[in-house]
């Protein structure tokens, strides 16, 4: 046996402590200070949203009325339960895709999913039937009963007997629009008049998408395409975009164009295809194909972060030449649709990707847009489609496991629901991003694998959204210049564990906030 003294003892026990201070000045363990200034202020946020396409037909026609109340709660409630958890994660958008008459055509469609097929509320014959598209529009009002700011419309194809070939897709690979030459009036004419239905009915579309993803060629052979979708080039775009223009206008309607719906970012401001380079094509005023002077045309840009998700130093070169970009040309950019469409958010894992980890992936490309790009939204794909609720949840917010008719299922909530959820349940529309400098000194692309920190204000309130994306506790201290007082603090975590999902948790000082491994923090301040 060896005989240790107390004196010993007091020595390595002082040795002890000295080394863990040491330690806990390094890098590894020193708290990070974010500097947020309410009075250095970057874009307006417009509203965080998902879109309800394919299964909310079957969904809302067919099953129970319990199963998709408690679907519609958790996409659009504000309210929390009696312990303080959010019951809804509060969307401020949803959008709905206007059909091309896929379905009507059954096995003729040449759409091989049934589910993906898709009603047109107008007939060949010319006469309209409002009852078609009645399961979409189940939460199409269910998004207006829970006060959604914004209902946005799309377009993935024109009705198909408007198309060159009477349906939904391209069976030629010759990169032309799916539309007849003569049926550009045609087709504005009918998604103005179906705008002007719904403003009736008290479903007011703030914005009309009419072409979805240009730069894809969707062709087929016949029954091997999986949805509806076309071609646009610039100049198509720019044609229909005057003829919606001039259908709104002449019908007196509010709603406000948003284009490019560019399939991925990078088309945006670079490139020589027909369909690419679009903010040059359709914004530079020298441009044939100028659209900026369309009176009921948005000022913004539209794109979709797909396929620009492969590596952090590819995620910050795309958003910040998107960013420098839009502005360029006065406008403002839309993050419309996104999902882990691609393998980028593995990032280099080759087993199955758990539920958390692709929830913390998401919660870096909205901080990326937001941050990077200046995205004044932020769209996620699609709410709900089948599949695993704790591995590779890519391409919904709810796992449904339902029938091959989708007449019936259930549903199991995700991560990437909470993840979308600490964005859009506490940053409303007519927040402006605060832009923050943080102790580290960290670049963008340095704090996308380790702590990433965006913040917002209405004035009244300062919503900081933190993500920790390492494997140990982070310490964090927020200090605000120009607040006079901070009224009150609340926090809301997501984590790996079951039941971390926006979870109220206390804050005891903003100058010391611990964020635990691996998860996304909201905290909210009342501020004067």
């Amino acid at each position: 046996m060896v005989f240790i003294s107390k004196r010993q003892l007091i020595y390595r026990a002082i040795f002890l402590l000295l080394a863990a201070q040491l330690i806990c000045t390094s890098a590894f363990c020193q708290q990070i200070n974010f500097i947020i200034d309410p009075g250095k202020r970057a874009q307006t946020i417009t509203n965080f949203g998902s879109s309800g396409a394919w299964f909310s037909e079957g969904i809302g026609k067919y099953w129970p009325l319990h199963t998709k109340e408690k679907m519609a709660q958790l996409l659009f409630s504000k309210e929390v339960d009696k312990a303080g958890n959010p019951l809804g994660i509060g969307l401020s958008a949803f959008r709905f895709n206007i059909g091309g008459g896929t379905a009507e055509q059954e096995n003729n469609s040449g759409i091989s999913d049934p589910v993906k097929r898709v009603e047109c509320f107008l007939a060949p014959d010319g006469s309209y039937n409002w009852k078609k598209q009645s399961g979409y529009l189940w939460f199409v009002k269910k998004a207006v009963a829970y006060g959604v700011k914004d209902l946005i419309a799309f377009s993935n194809t024109p009705p198909v007997q408007f198309t060159k070939n009477g349906l939904g897709f391209k069976t030629e690979k010759n990169f032309e629009a799916n539309l007849k030459e003569d049926k550009y009036g045609a087709y504005a004419n009918f998604l103005t008049t179906v705008l002007k239905h719904f403003d009736k009915e008290g479903l007011h579309f703030n914005y009309i998408s009419p072409v979805n993803e240009p730069q894809w060629d969707w062709s087929a052979a016949f029954g091997k395409m999986n949805q509806e979708g076309s071609p646009w080039h610039n100049e198509n775009i720019y044609k229909i975009a005057v003829s919606l223009d001039s259908s709104l206008s002449a019908n007196k309607l509010t709603s406000k164009i948003i284009i490019t719906e560019a399939g991925m970012l990078t088309a945006l401001y670079a490139g020589n295809g027909p369909a690419q380079s679009q903010l040059q094509k359709l914004y530079a005023g020298d441009s044939k194909l100028y659209a900026g002077n369309l009176s009921n045309l948005l000022p913004v840009v539209e794109g979709h972060s797909y396929f620009t998700d492969f590596g952090d130093s590819t995620i910050v070169k795309v958003r910040k030449s998107v960013g420098d970009s839009a502005a360029k040309y006065n406008l403002g950019f839309w993050q419309s649709e996104y999902c882990l469409l691609g393998d980028g958010y593995k990032e280099g894992k080759k087993e199955k990707v758990p539920a958390i980890d692709c929830a913390l992936f998401v919660a870096k490309m909205i901080h990326s847009d937001l941050v990077i790009a200046n995205a004044s939204t932020w769209h996620w794909w699609n709410s709900w489609e089948p599949g695993d609720a704790d591995f590779d949840t890519r391409y919904y917010l709810l796992a449904l496991k339902n029938n091959a008719a989708n007449t019936r299922g259930d549903f199991t909530v995700t991560k990437n629901l909470w993840a979308l959820g600490q964005y859009s349940r506490f940053i409303t529309p007519g927040m402006q991003r605060i832009i923050t400098a943080r102790s580290d000194g960290l670049t963008d692309m340095q704090a996308a694998q380790e702590v990433m920190l965006s913040a917002f204000t209405d004035r009244k309130q300062i919503v900081v959204v933190a993500i920790n994306y390492t494997q140990s506790t982070k310490e964090i201290g927020l200090q605000i210049p120009g607040v006079k007082k901070i009224k009150s603090v609340k926090q809301f975590v997501t984590t790996a564990a079951a039941t971390d999902n926006m979870k109220p948790l206390p804050v005891s000082s903003v100058n010391k906030i611990s964020l635990q491994p691996r998860s996304i923090a909201t905290i909210i301040l009342n501020v004067q």
